[in-house]
């Protein structure tokens, strides 16, 4: 299979963990697909609320060959 699924963290009191990360350490950026399951997706989901809207995402992991070479 060419995708994994992603979850957002969650720690044991159900929040989201929240860390600042310098932006030399982010390697590429990703697509993420929300799994919305056999439900359709409402025509009023804007963008930027993706992240609120799904509990989990598709990530392709051969997304370009450099990010590949660099996981595998």
């Amino acid at each position: 299979m060419c995708m994994w699924v992603v979850e957002p963290e969650v720690d044991n009191d159900g929040h989201h963990p929240c860390e600042v990360i310098h932006l030399d350490s982010i390697y590429r950026s990703a697509r993420l697909i929300g799994v919305y399951g056999k439900d359709f997706v409402t025509k009023e989901l804007r963008v930027s609320d993706s992240l609120d809207a799904f509990r989990a995402f598709w990530i392709e992991k051969y997304i370009d060959y450099h990010t590949h070479e660099h996981v595998y």
